[in-house]
């Protein structure tokens, strides 16, 4: 080659290599790069998942998994000092606030579903749920039927809610359907009798049951109104970042490290009572594990 050719051969790789480099640093990655900060939208009280320890810091099962997928960002931008902000969500508020960017990734009790994917994304599902209801053991309200015509209570901004007020359409349950601002303040008014059950996931009514002052008083149904999935929720249209989310995910659960986190949250004693859920892994979970999935059908956890 002819030595004048060099500096023009150069530039035309440079001018190549330029837009590959450019195309690896956007979405949510850029803006963690630019920033040097990661935003985590966590929950105040989805025991186990993301809730606040006696210190007011979250911690969880959601958490843990989030803080491995933090690390798998710090190593993918080379930037070991990304720090990491805490921003709490409610089950109103968690998905505007991923959408308008104030939150990068929410480490929660998020159910993936069909409708939501029209808004946000999700990882890998990390936990299966049923849909059930709590109430007071001596009021044996274990099926369906036994809540007909009964004030019944759920969580705003939550898909339970949406399947409680179907179910009282399409099945004329003659229910009255309450609404409360967050999951404690549901239970609370199955405890104080102003409302006969509370809807919601088994795995959180689990939890509420297991802290609360006389857990024996309560039973959780054994009907359910179907099952979801759960996982880390990020922004759509993120490609990128969604790999580094569902790549690290695999690696835990193909590791077999999924496992000893999930045996410290559901079958050891958690914080803030030392209290021992005491769940073990589901078999549609198991499937999760073995074989990694996003899919919001609960048809493939059946």
């Amino acid at each position: 080659m002819h030595i004048r050719k060099l500096p023009l051969l150069i530039a035309a790789l440079a001018f190549v290599a330029a837009p590959a480099i450019a195309q690896e640093l956007t979405g949510t990655l850029k803006k963690v790069k630019d920033t040097g900060t990661i935003t985590i939208g966590y929950r105040d009280a989805s025991i186990p998942f993301s809730y606040l320890d006696e210190n007011q810091k979250p911690i969880g099962y959601a958490m843990d998994i989030c803080y491995k997928v933090v690390d798998a960002v710090k190593a993918k931008l080379n930037m070991p000092n990304i720090k990491v902000a805490l921003n709490p969500v409610t089950s109103s508020t968690r998905i505007p606030l991923m959408a308008n960017g104030t939150i990068d990734l929410e480490c929660g009790s998020t159910t993936n579903n069909a409708e939501r994917k029209k808004q946000v994304d999700f990882g890998m599902t990390y936990f299966v749920i049923k849909y059930r209801w709590v109430s007071k053991a001596s009021d044996h309200m274990d099926t369906i039927d036994s809540l007909k015509g009964q004030t019944v209570v759920s969580t705003a901004g939550t898909t339970d809610i949406k399947a409680l007020n179907e179910l009282n359409t399409s099945r004329n349950m003659g229910m009255t359907v309450l609404s409360a601002n967050d999951h404690p303040a549901a239970f609370l008014m199955v405890e104080t009798g102003r409302a006969k059950a509370f809807l919601m996931d088994d795995i959180l009514l689990s939890g509420l049951v297991a802290n609360s002052k006389n857990p024996k008083e309560f039973h959780i149904s054994k009907d359910s109104l179907g099952l979801e999935p759960y996982s880390l929720m990020l922004r759509r249209d993120d490609p990128e970042f969604k790999k580094v989310v569902d790549d690290e995910m695999t690696k835990l659960y193909k590791s077999g490290e999924i496992e000893k986190i999930y045996h410290k949250w559901f079958l050891s004693k958690i914080p803030p009572k030392g209290i021992n859920l005491d769940v073990p892994i589901s078999d549609a979970l198991k499937k999760v594990f073995a074989n990694p999935t996003d899919s919001p059908d609960p048809k493939v956890y059946e």
